[in-house]
């Protein structure tokens, strides 16, 4: 070997492991938003902020504070005075409030079939009639039951908001936003409704769906959007799987991507019987904080959907800090149930910083009801699920979207909280 060939290949293997070792560094880093993409934004959303040194400082609410300074010190405090009020806050300022109509409900079981997922599975069609006035509104559940797995079995229950393919009984078109076989695979039933078979994703003045069944009178600052609505619908699935002698109503998980990540969280708050709460990069409305102002904002979403909140949340366009509650309060209504937040690398519109931040300040009310949860400031790496008690967050590679990687997270999450014995 010439001396100047050696010397050649001294400096690959230097470099080669100089960059190994950068690598292998990189990976236990806290997440920050990438640079390439803040910059990408913020060029083309100029009117957005995509920097984190120009967020602006806030002080949030605390919620084990009450409105007369009062500190909350003991559970029952919590269970009798504190988490009321402040889901009465969120009705009255963000999500509305579900009107007293009465109506009528009934389920019919309109399919089955034992043998569905090449035998591995029990497939269920249910309709779940809703009537009230002489009107009638159906919710089409799909539900699969792993055939292997004892009865009765823990369940996720999504909340659909994309096309109708995305929940095809038959299988024929699968798809990674609701990945049925996996999930029975790992022992879970599965099922999924449609956001649109309680009320459409449109602003038509609360005219159809369960909103032309349940109002009456004219509109109020707090009467429900049309997140609440689909919200009480998954309640509805609920009330079914409590019928269902292979589902265990007391182990649900519900489920939901973006709009449907907002509706899952105000379902888990508004509802103390889902076990498990997971809201899959929900962005503004859902798990991100207000104050922030970061990505998308308190104006942007009430302009860009009117129909998605009560009329009173359109005071807090561009005046966040007036708010009476900011999102960590609504997870903190979870507590002490499970819940997994997340947020995608790319996704800066949903603003992950601010998600996990507000996972980070729900820690205090998850630790008094006696889940043992400790969360650093600082987010974790990317791709690297951090769980403590029964509190989980990942922000992943890609962008916005529902993938198989975040539901075998899930479902590794559930593993601990929802399969354990009760």
């Amino acid at each position: 070997m010439t001396k100047k060939l050696h010397i050649l290949i001294s400096i690959v293997l230097i470099f080669h492991f100089t960059l190994k070792n950068n690598s292998c560094a990189q990976t236990g880093r806290p997440w920050r938003a990438p640079e390439k993409v803040v910059d990408k934004l913020s060029k083309s959303q100029p009117e957005f902020n995509y920097y984190e040194d120009k967020v602006p400082s806030y002080k949030l609410p605390d919620p084990l504070v009450r409105p007369d300074g009062r500190r909350i010190e003991k559970p029952e405090e919590w269970y009798s005075n504190r988490r009321n009020e402040i889901l009465e806050l969120f009705r009255e300022n963000v999500y509305g409030r579900v009107p007293a109509t009465p109506y009528e409900m009934s389920f019919d079981v309109r399919r089955t079939d034992p043998k569905a997922m090449e035998g591995n599975a029990t497939f269920k069609q249910v309709h779940i009639n809703i009537k009230s006035d002489n009107k009638t509104l159906v919710i089409r559940l799909y539900i699969f039951i792993p055939n292997k797995a004892p009865k009765p079995v823990p369940l996720f229950l999504l909340i659909n908001n994309r096309d109708s393919a995305v929940a095809d009984p038959s299988r024929n078109i699968k798809n990674e936003f609701w990945p049925a076989e996996e999930i029975v695979a790992r022992g879970y039933g599965t099922a999924v409704f449609s956001n649109a078979d309680i009320d459409p994703d449109n602003f038509d003045n609360f005219q159809n769906g369960i909103h032309g069944m349940l109002d009456r009178g004219e509109r109020l600052g707090d009467s429900w959007g049309t997140i609440s609505a689909w919200a009480w619908g998954a309640s509805r699935c609920l009330d079914y799987f409590q019928t269902d002698r292979d589902v265990n109503s007391s182990k649900v998980a519900v489920v939901g991507h973006s709009r449907g990540g907002k509706t899952a969280l105000w379902a888990g708050a508004e509802d103390t019987r889902f076990a498990m709460v997971v809201a899959n990069e929900s962005g503004c409305g859902g798990a991100a904080l207000a104050r922030r102002r970061y990505g998308e904002t308190v104006a942007r979403i009430n302009s860009a959907f009117p129909h998605w909140f009560c009329s009173n949340y359109k005071k807090f366009a561009n005046n966040e800090d007036a708010m009476p509650v900011d999102m960590h309060m609504l997870i903190s209504l979870t507590a002490p149930r499970a819940v997994y937040i997340t947020s995608a690398d790319e996704d800066l519109w949903a603003d992950p910083r601010g998600s996990y931040l507000s996972l980070y300040h729900s820690v205090p009310v998850f630790r008094l009801l006696g889940v043992g949860a400790e969360l650093p400031f600082e987010m974790p790496p990317l791709n690297e699920p951090v769980i403590s008690g029964k509190l989980a967050y990942h922000v992943r590679d890609g962008v916005h979207n529902l993938l198989l990687k975040d539901w075998n997270w899930f479902m590794d999450f559930a593993d601990q909280v929802l399969k354990l014995k009760d």
